[in-house]
């Protein structure tokens, strides 16, 4: 090769280097310096607080592209469990904090407020009688904890000779242990019943039994459509005053927004009404204390729309008193 050639190849090696540096300075999509590293937080738990969380977790990520979540059902019970063992990074609690979880290190933050309510099927023969009446603690306890009541007759005082069908949770559940605790027991272990797994499950099983009798969650027993019983399903009302009827001051069961009111305003007991808790191992990371202080504030508007009760103003105040001051 001549020096000249020698000269123009070097030329040409040096300008290809100019160019590829300067392509390999350029800034690619999305790297620039107010780019944010992807997170994914893993969350699993109760059937209660599933749906209200699906929702939070959408609006969330569309206001914070960065973030994205990965929701599991599967019970209170297994959401500590996953959370305590770092198989997630946050629970869905639909109960009270066991102290051994307390041990482990669980943070809860209140989240929202849900009840259970218990539901028979449609074409119940002895419906008319039940919805007049309702069930008192002791009506419930029959059923669920003594197995003292075999038949709608002996339930309502009619001469109905069909035998109830009792269903309960297979799965360890939020539910379940506030519905025990209503009727007076201690926990999900004392319920008596067909042990189906999970909130659709058990609705299902009873819309598909006639002489069915279960209890479920309200986002599971009203339509978030219409804002009416779940087609198939009836709310049996509480006798709150237990005098054997169900009057004005006890019927607010018709639609889901009357049913809000009175847990609310504490006329629907609590339990089985309850506050719902998301929960994390110790103290939230930086991304998840973001949000948490997102759904304590912005979030809350929400939780109606979603078939949820909002948190008071008290329990937003306490929740955001849990979190370390925000750098935004």
């Amino acid at each position: 090769m001549t020096t000249h050639y020698q000269w123009r190849y070097a030329l040409v090696l040096l300008m290809l280097l100019v160019v590829a540096c300067g392509q390999a300075a350029q800034p690619t999509p999305g790297a620039g310096p107010d780019a944010k590293t992807p997170v994914t937080i893993r969350v699993s738990g109760a059937f209660a607080l599933f749906p209200m969380m699906a929702v939070w977790a959408e609006a969330y990520s569309q206001q914070h592209p960065h973030v994205t979540f990965d929701l599991q059902g599967g019970g209170a019970g297994k959401g500590m469990a996953d959370m305590l063992t770092g198989v997630a990074d946050m629970a869905m609690l639909s109960r009270a904090p066991r102290q051994e979880e307390l041990d482990q290190g669980a943070f809860l933050m209140p989240a929202a407020i849900d009840a259970v309510v218990a539901t028979v099927n449609a074409n119940n023969p002895a419906l008319e009688r039940l919805l007049a009446t309702g069930l008192t603690p002791e009506k419930a306890a029959a059923l669920w904890l003594r197995e003292e009541v075999a038949t709608w007759g002996a339930l309502v005082g009619s001469d109905d000779t069909a035998r109830i069908t009792v269903y309960t949770r297979s799965d360890s559940s939020g539910a379940a242990e506030v519905w025990s605790l209503f009727m007076g027991g201690t926990g999900q272990e004392d319920l008596q019943g067909i042990a189906v797994n999970g909130d659709p499950g058990l609705a299902e099983a009873v819309r598909q039994d006639v002489h069915g009798i279960g209890f479920n969650n309200i986002v599971f027993a009203y339509s978030m459509a219409t804002g009416q019983q779940i087609e198939g399903l009836r709310v049996v009302p509480l006798d709150l005053n237990g005098d054997g009827t169900i009057t004005a001051d006890e019927d607010f069961y018709a639609d889901r927004l009357l049913l809000h009111d009175a847990v609310a305003a504490h006329q629907y007991p609590h339990p089985p009404a309850r506050l719902l808790y998301l929960v994390t191992k110790g103290p939230p990371a930086p991304e998840i204390a973001a949000f948490y202080r997102w759904m304590l504030t912005e979030g809350q508007s929400l939780v109606d729309a979603a078939g949820f009760v909002g948190l008071n103003p008290a329990s937003v105040e306490a929740g955001l008193g849990l979190l370390p001051l925000s750098d935004e």
